[in-house]
């Protein structure tokens, strides 16, 4: 292949980076507003459903222990329910570190995916 060939073709491939750019920032800028979006709307149920689940685990654990004042059984009730909140604790770690992190801006990987692999098709 010749020199001037060679240059036609990185001319060529430069060219259409430089007319993909344009579109590459207004992916990459659709994608950020929809994972900040994303993240915002998790975030804000996550803290929901944390105070709730508190709350609502808390009187329950109460009322356990309360149903169980008067009789010989009291102590054994309070350490029982101690036991749930640590065996709950932990199963709530191991359940978030198996968790897989969400993945964003896929759609702009691919995007630059697809384009390499047509510049690598153009320059051979």
């Amino acid at each position: 292949m010749s020199i001037h060939l060679r240059a036609t073709c990185w001319r060529n491939v430069g060219r259409f980076y430089a007319s993909r750019i344009a579109d590459y920032s207004e992916l990459f800028s659709i994608e950020l507003e929809q994972a900040r979006t994303r993240l915002v709307r998790e975030v804000i149920a996550l803290i929901v459903l944390a105070v709730a689940a508190l709350f609502s685990l808390s009187f329950l654990s109460v009322a356990v222990i309360a149903t169980a004042l008067g009789t010989p059984y009291f102590v054994y009730v309070a350490w029982g329910v101690a036991g749930v909140w640590v065996v709950l604790c932990v199963a709530s770690y191991a359940v978030v570190r198996t968790q897989r992190p969400a993945r964003s801006f896929d759609g702009l990987r691919e995007e630059l995916r697809n384009d390499l692999e047509t510049a690598r098709e153009a320059l051979r």
